[in-house]
């Protein structure tokens, strides 16, 4: 538990002393994300935030993990590395898509390969358990690492929410880590969730500066990380060992909710649009929020709220219900609420226009 204590504090004292250096920095360079069309905010701000979370989460993830009980540990720091410096890139100067998904898949390649970290089947998903072809598993593991990890970056849209979203999924993993006994993936999960908090309090509002890619990638590359191994990990224990969950993946997605189901509902609905997955626009659940009316504060609170809700139902009923039933009432929830509060924001403009 010291351990822990020390790691957390040891990432928090240095990204809340770093990021006003970095803030300045960024304003003398003219480093700064205009507003646009798109944009939630309406000043230039810098948006090198995930450069003091980085910095910060390398420097004690290093000085505090217990190397010999984690041998992989430098292939997750090399992946690390590379989706922030494929990040502050972009931050900088804009990358193309198909570069972003190259550099992340190389990413994802190193923690398969090099730090085993993999699923390793479909884990009673679906009713699953066969065996299939080691080929096929690389392909969906990969394939999971990019869309958590992008999810990040698609809901790092307003003040707060992608570094509460991810101070509280890696918090709860880290916890459980804790639990069973994994101190070395826990002092991961509580470096992110020390430099994270620091950082929030420069990004809630007003915002002093922003993530930007070179945070949201980050974050998602460790969550997407301690997540895969979460699954792995439950699936291979027994039943009755300590902090066992059956229903592992959907307790995960329930963990996941808001990155994971924002970003497949907002693909889903661009593909029916006739647009492409990637076109940017503002059909994100907070932006929906916004355009109710809600604050950016607000609507962040909103978001982790009901975050925390799905995983407290998630854990709360992992043993009583069976996996398929525990995946549809945790779809049919999350649907219903969005179906709720997109035609709560269409009323709400239709009213504005009747009164004009």
């Amino acid at each position: 538990m010291f351990i822990l204590i020390l790691s957390f504090l040891t990432a928090f004292t240095l990204a809340y002393f770093s990021i006003p250096h970095i803030i300045n920095i960024a304003r003398d360079k003219n480093l700064c994300d205009e507003p646009s069309a798109r944009s939630s905010h309406t000043i230039s701000t810098p948006a090198l935030g995930g450069i003091g979370i980085f910095s910060a989460a390398i420097f004690a993830i290093v000085l505090w993990t217990p190397f010999r009980d984690f041998g992989n540990l430098q292939y997750i720091l090399c992946a690390f590395i590379i989706v922030f410096l494929i990040g502050v890139k972009d931050d900088i100067s804009p990358v193309s898509p198909v570069n972003k998904i190259i550099g992340q898949a190389l990413a994802a390649s190193i923690l398969i390969f090099k730090s085993d970290i993999m699923l390793r089947g479909f884990y009673g998903f679906f009713g699953l358990h066969a065996e299939w072809p080691l080929p096929f598993y690389t392909g969906l593991t990969i394939f999971t690492i990019l869309v958590i990890v992008n999810a990040f970056n698609l809901i790092d849209g307003i003040n707060g929410l992608a570094g509460s979203i991810g101070a509280l999924i890696c918090g709860t993993l880290g916890c459980w880590f804790f639990y069973v006994g994994r101190i070395e993936f826990a002092v991961v999960a509580f470096t992110i969730v020390g430099a994270i908090i620091a950082f929030l309090k420069y990004n809630y509002s007003p915002a002093r500066i922003f993530m930007g890619d070179s945070g949201s990638l980050l974050v998602g590359t460790a969550s997407v990380i301690l997540v895969i191994k979460f699954i792995d990990m439950n699936y291979y224990m027994e039943v009755s060992q300590k902090g066992k969950i059956l229903a592992s993946p959907v307790v995960a997605i329930g963990i996941m909710i808001l990155p994971l189901y924002d970003t497949i509902r907002v693909f889903i609905t661009r593909i029916l649009r006739g647009h492409s997955p990637l076109h940017a626009d503002r059909r994100h659940i907070h932006h929906l929020l916004i355009d109710y009316g809600f604050s950016h504060m607000q609507a962040t609170g909103v978001l982790v709220s009901v975050n925390v809700f799905f995983i407290l139902l998630a854990f709360s009923l992992n043993r009583a219900v069976e996996m398929h039933w525990l995946l549809a009432l945790i779809i049919f929830l999350a649907s219903g609420l969005t179906y709720w509060l997109h035609t709560a924001v269409v009323r709400k403009k239709q009213k504005k226009l009747l009164l004009r």
